[in-house]
């Protein structure tokens, strides 16, 4: 494993493991933690693994392992660190460094139904191409009658957690295949004088299973006067691979996507998925050591702005029209605690008429998204995410907002199985219907079900 950056050249060498000085101040906010009360499974925990590894007192070995994979890298500790301890770095540096060993070490190799799962999903999710065609799959699965045909013989229910997790996560197919077939426009001009020259950066679960929040986050920004370009055939920027210790991989498509924008003369790169802009924006840490490559990366880094980052700084100019709900705003994780977002996203939701902004009670917890983590583990996530739904459903709402498509697949499972309709929608889509004075599904009050008792 590798042993960090330890020298004797002084505080610009130190190892940022060697800056946690065990406070505890994390343990109440690891989700982890809180659920099982296991110190290894707490950030001072995985540090003191990490620690011990380097210093070769213990051996990577499974039970290390287990450990390490067990984190959602929702970086709430990061947040809540008053040393300013860098465990993002520390956890994607050890997770890269687990992947290494594996290749090399017989003990640590994953199980051939681990290993088939992870091929599926990095060989499916980080591809909009494969996934346009998956979905294409899913929606025979679930109109044709299979999938009610798989339930009612009891197979959903006697598949491992992680395949029936696939299932219960399937996100909506529309009907009319516009879902399937939606195409983002290469360019789209600004109404009125422009403001900024802007490129957006399409994603791609969000692209291919929330195309309607691209759709409205290009209407946004050219009422907002942004002229915006959409490059063709971007890929994947790389987040889910490097979450999950594959670094190589995450290099490739990080690569791929900026030499996609570099030489467009834009003022700035807009992403609308918290996961995605997080890693955009440390495009110039993960390329730290490649010449070749550090100053471009930066420079891509530099340009990279969540879109409600960018409309706050902008400021609004197209007319609001009232929306009449009570929201509840989630906070990704990964805009809240690793890009210090917060207020940006309120104040958008704020300015829109008749919109009764709700905070969730703890909000600051992971809804067990976490990227891949609700694939990889399962039944952790729900553990997890269950005590984020009991939390937004307490609030009352009538529409659930959240900036990120992974949080908005599991919050709405788990909303499913408690028998709860509560629409959930991306602050631009309802930005979106303000603006051009549209309704929105659950935007009049009283129109979702909770389920009983919660």
């Amino acid at each position: 494993m590798d042993g960090g950056h330890r020298t004797d050249g002084g505080a610009a060498d130190r190892d940022p493991i060697d800056d946690c000085v065990h406070c505890g101040f994390c343990l109440p906010h690891c989700p982890t933690y809180r659920s099982w009360g296991e110190e290894m499974d707490s950030p001072r925990g995985r540090i003191d693994l990490m620690r011990g590894v380097r210093d070769g007192a213990l051996r990577l070995g499974p039970v290390v392992v287990q450990h390490i994979d067990r984190c959602l890298g929702c970086m709430a500790c990061v947040t809540a660190c008053p040393s300013g301890v860098r465990y993002d770095t520390l956890i994607e540096r050890t997770r890269a460094a687990v992947e290494r060993e594996r290749a090399r070490r017989p003990d640590l190799a994953r199980s051939t139904g681990d290993s088939l799962h992870r091929a599926l999903v990095f060989g499916l999710f980080p591809h909009p191409g494969r996934l346009r065609v998956a979905l294409v799959l899913l929606w025979l699965y679930l109109h044709s009658g299979l999938r009610r045909l798989l339930a009612r013989l009891g197979v959903l229910r006697r598949l491992p957690a992680r395949w029936a997790q696939l299932d219960a996560l399937a996100p909506d197919v529309a009907v009319g295949w516009s879902a399937i077939a939606a195409r983002l426009p290469a360019e789209v001009a600004a109404q009125g004088p422009v403001r900024a020259r802007v490129g957006l950066i399409a994603g791609c679960v969000q692209r291919v299973c929330f195309p309607e929040v691209n759709q409205a986050t290009l209407r946004v920004l050219s009422a907002e006067g942004c002229a915006v370009q959409v490059p063709p055939g971007q890929g994947c920027c790389g987040a889910l691979s490097l979450h999950s210790g594959r670094e190589d991989e995450a290099k490739s498509f990080a690569r791929a996507l900026i030499e996609r924008f570099e030489d467009l003369p834009l003022d700035f790169l807009v992403v609308n998925a918290a996961g995605c802009g997080s890693h955009l924006k440390a495009y110039g840490e993960l390329f730290a050591g490649e010449p070749a490559w550090a100053a471009r990366a930066r420079a891509f880094a530099a340009k990279v702005r969540d879109v409600s980052e960018l409309l706050a700084t902008l400021g609004p100019v197209a007319p609001r029209h009232p929306l009449p709900a009570r929201v509840a705003y989630h906070d990704a994780c990964h805009l809240a605690h690793a890009q210090g977002i917060r207020r940006q996203p309120r104040a958008l939701l704020q300015g829109i008429p008749g919109l009764t902004l709700l905070e969730i009670p703890d909000g600051e917890q992971c809804c067990g998204s976490a990227g891949t983590y609700n694939l990889m583990e399962p039944e952790a996530a729900d553990e997890i995410g269950e005590r984020k739904v009991s939390n937004v459903l307490r609030t009352g709402a009538d529409l659930l907002a959240a900036a990120n498509p992974g949080c908005v697949l599991q919050i709405r499972k788990l909303l499913r199985a408690r028998g709860a309709d509560l629409p959930a929608a991306h602050p631009i889509e309802l930005l979106d219907a303000s603006i051009r004075g549209a309704t929105f599904p659950g935007s009049s009050p009283g129109t979702h079900k909770p389920a009983a008792g919660r």
